[in-house]
Protein backbone atom coordinates (compact mmCIF):
# COMPACT_ATOMS: atom_id res chain seq x y z
CA UNK A 1 0.00 0.00 0.00
CA UNK A 2 1.32 3.59 -0.50
CA UNK A 3 0.20 4.97 2.05
CA UNK A 4 1.88 2.79 4.40
CA UNK A 5 5.29 3.16 2.66
CA UNK A 6 5.03 7.15 2.07
CA UNK A 7 4.29 7.35 5.60
CA UNK A 8 7.61 4.87 6.65
CA UNK A 9 9.56 6.77 4.73
CA UNK A 10 8.91 10.01 5.95
CA UNK A 11 9.57 8.85 9.76
CA UNK A 12 12.69 6.77 8.59
CA UNK A 13 13.38 10.42 7.14
CA UNK A 14 12.14 13.06 9.46
CA UNK A 15 11.73 11.19 12.95
CA UNK A 16 8.41 13.66 13.03
CA UNK A 17 6.10 14.50 16.09
CA UNK A 18 3.28 14.60 14.02
CA UNK A 19 2.49 13.16 10.94
CA UNK A 20 -0.47 12.61 8.76
CA UNK A 21 -0.75 11.07 6.03
CA UNK A 22 -4.34 12.04 3.51
CA UNK A 23 -5.01 9.64 0.66
CA UNK A 24 -6.64 12.29 -1.50
CA UNK A 25 -6.77 9.79 -4.72
CA UNK A 26 -10.65 8.94 -4.73
CA UNK A 27 -11.07 12.88 -4.88
CA UNK A 28 -8.94 12.62 -8.26
CA UNK A 29 -11.09 9.39 -9.93
CA UNK A 30 -10.69 9.84 -13.84
CA UNK A 31 -7.86 12.59 -13.89
CA UNK A 32 -5.42 12.01 -16.04
CA UNK A 33 -2.86 11.63 -13.97
CA UNK A 34 -4.48 9.12 -11.56
CA UNK A 35 -4.13 7.07 -14.59
CA UNK A 36 -2.11 3.58 -13.66
CA UNK A 37 -2.45 3.64 -10.50
CA UNK A 38 -0.60 6.81 -9.70
CA UNK A 39 -2.13 8.33 -6.39
CA UNK A 40 -2.90 11.92 -4.74
CA UNK A 41 -1.66 12.70 -1.12
CA UNK A 42 -1.33 15.19 1.10
CA UNK A 43 0.79 15.52 4.04
CA UNK A 44 1.17 16.67 7.02
CA UNK A 45 5.07 16.78 9.01
CA UNK A 46 5.97 18.26 12.18
CA UNK A 47 9.46 17.98 12.88
CA UNK A 48 12.64 19.32 14.21
CA UNK A 49 14.71 18.96 10.95
CA UNK A 50 12.93 21.56 9.25
CA UNK A 51 14.55 24.14 11.85
CA UNK A 52 16.12 26.82 10.52
CA UNK A 53 15.11 25.49 6.76
CA UNK A 54 12.80 27.40 4.24
CA UNK A 55 9.64 25.74 3.26
CA UNK A 56 11.38 24.76 -0.25
CA UNK A 57 14.23 23.30 1.30
CA UNK A 58 11.53 21.63 3.61
CA UNK A 59 9.80 20.29 1.39
CA UNK A 60 12.55 19.34 -0.91
CA UNK A 61 13.41 16.79 2.57
CA UNK A 62 10.35 15.62 2.01
CA UNK A 63 10.08 14.97 -1.35
CA UNK A 64 14.29 13.34 -1.38
CA UNK A 65 12.77 10.70 1.05
CA UNK A 66 10.06 9.20 -1.22
CA UNK A 67 11.38 10.37 -5.02
CA UNK A 68 11.29 6.70 -6.20
CA UNK A 69 7.73 7.34 -5.29
CA UNK A 70 6.95 9.92 -7.16
CA UNK A 71 8.25 8.46 -10.40
CA UNK A 72 5.30 5.98 -11.19
CA UNK A 73 3.41 5.47 -7.51
CA UNK A 74 2.71 9.18 -6.71
CA UNK A 75 0.75 11.52 -8.87
CA UNK A 76 0.26 14.39 -6.81
CA UNK A 77 1.91 15.25 -3.34
CA UNK A 78 0.82 17.93 -1.27
CA UNK A 79 2.89 19.03 1.88
CA UNK A 80 2.42 21.13 4.82
CA UNK A 81 5.92 20.83 6.96
CA UNK A 82 6.20 22.87 10.43
CA UNK A 83 8.71 22.81 13.17
CA UNK A 84 7.28 21.91 16.35
CA UNK A 85 7.61 25.58 17.44
CA UNK A 86 5.61 26.44 14.24
CA UNK A 87 2.95 23.70 15.14
CA UNK A 88 2.49 24.26 18.74
CA UNK A 89 1.90 28.38 17.88
CA UNK A 90 -0.60 27.75 15.03
CA UNK A 91 -2.34 25.05 17.45
CA UNK A 92 -2.60 27.93 20.29
CA UNK A 93 -3.39 30.60 17.47
CA UNK A 94 -6.46 28.36 15.97
CA UNK A 95 -7.30 28.09 19.80
CA UNK A 96 -8.01 31.55 20.57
Amino acid sequence: MIETELKARLEAALAPVRLIVHDDSALHHGHAGAQGGASHFRVEVVSAKFEGLSRVARHRLVYHSCADLMLARIHALAIVALTPTEAAHSKNSAQS
